[in-house]
């Protein structure tokens, strides 16, 4: 007997384009509600098989059991001679599949099935979710805040929501229903409701993100940027290098009249950034990522990345910076220690501890201030 329900599966298939789900994965879970009803209406321990029409939505259900010459199970086995009664050609390890009709089994299942196919498409649209975004993990989004529960801060994404901890907030900004937001994507975790996304406002790959969306060269690869530092929601550097010297690597990322930079500052709701040139010349990218303060000489031990920074008398504060931000932001760009003093202080004292002193010339460089 085959059931019609054409109208059951297709209300199915406008739930899989709805959720993004493919018609396949909704077949097997209404096949597999249809066993599971089967089996807990009719007290059935039988080996049974549903085959569903995906055209008309017609199914037939079969007892599926084994062909033997002795039967010691009759839920799972038929024997021989019974088997033969059906076809003759049926032999012994041959698999007979029985047409079965319960009795008001198209109701049953429609009241029973429902629970497992919904939650089969629970579980297939968290598995969309969950490969969706792990594969953009280290990418940036953009989201809408839309709540505060306790510290965190939950984001739409549309399909689902991501979480904004309070180790990954800037502490300058606050987060109001409705905002919409660039953020990036630190992490993907399966649990058992849901994938659950991490999302960062404080880390450097998204300094790094924003200047790839808004600088051509950088996602063509002619402009690199090499390395980043931020202080969130105060002050951020990145070092940016290009192989073609036709190519001002700071120029572009700064953009006509700023621009470039500018949107990028505004997305951090006005935190700093310096852009400054990277170089492979230790002394010369150290001098660099000084920048806006300009250097005098650099010494470098190379061996134990220590370096010793001479700049003007009227330099030094503005080479350590505010609470030593500057210098502390240049050392994470570059991964070397600095020890930054006047020229006067140089004088005083020997500095260079046996270092060949380097006489430098900062390089172009830019900063929003």
């Amino acid at each position: 007997m085959a059931t019609k329900n054409k109208g059951f599966l297709d209300a199915f298939r406008e739930v899989g384009k709805e959720k993004g789900i493919s018609l396949e994965v909704l077949f097997d879970a209404i096949e597999a509600a249809l066993i599971s009803a089967y089996k807990k209406n009719f007290n059935s321990a039988q080996n049974v098989r549903v085959a569903l029409d995906r055209t008309t939505g017609e199914f037939n259900i079969y007892v599926v059991k084994n062909v033997v010459d002795e039967v010691k199970n009759d839920v799972t086995e038929i024997s021989l001679a019974d088997a033969q009664k059906i076809h003759p050609d049926y032999a012994v390890g041959d698999v007979i599949e029985e047409v079965i009709k319960p009795a008001n089994f198209g109701r049953i299942a429609a009241q029973t099935a429902k629970q497992v196919v919904v939650q089969r498409i629970r579980e297939a649209e968290r598995n969309n979710i969950f490969e969706e975004y792990s594969e953009r993990a280290n990418d940036i989004l953009t989201g809408v805040v839309q709540r505060m529960e306790g510290k965190n801060v939950i984001i739409d994404l549309g399909r689902t929501e991501a979480l904004l901890t309070p180790a990954e907030q800037i502490s300058t900004e606050n987060y109001t229903p409705n905002e919409r937001l660039k953020l990036y994507i630190v992490e993907v975790k399966k649990t058992t409701k849901g994938p659950q996304i991490l999302l960062s406002r404080t880390h450097p790959g998204l300094l790094k993100r924003l200047f790839e969306l808004e600088v051509p060269e950088i996602s063509d690869g002619s402009v690199e940027i090499k390395s980043v530092a931020r202080e969130p929601g105060m002050r951020s550097k990145i070092a940016v290098y290009s192989k073609d010297e036709n190519i001002d690597p700071v120029g572009s990322c700064v953009g006509q009249r700023g621009l470039r930079v500018q949107a990028v500052v505004d997305e951090l709701h006005g935190e700093k950034i310096d852009i400054v040139k990277w170089n492979q010349d230790p002394a010369k990218y150290i001098a660099n990522s000084l920048s806006p303060a300009k250097v005098v000489s650099v010494a470098v031990k190379e061996d134990a990345k220590i370096s010793k920074v001479i700049v003007p008398d009227y330099q030094l504060s503005l080479a350590i910076g505010k609470e030593g931000q500057n210098a502390r932001l240049a050392a994470k760009l570059t991964g070397w220690k600095i020890d930054i003093k006047s020229e006067t202080q140089a004088e005083q004292n020997d500095l260079a501890d046996g270092m060949e002193v380097v006489p430098v010339t900062s390089e172009k460089s830019f900063s929003v201030d």
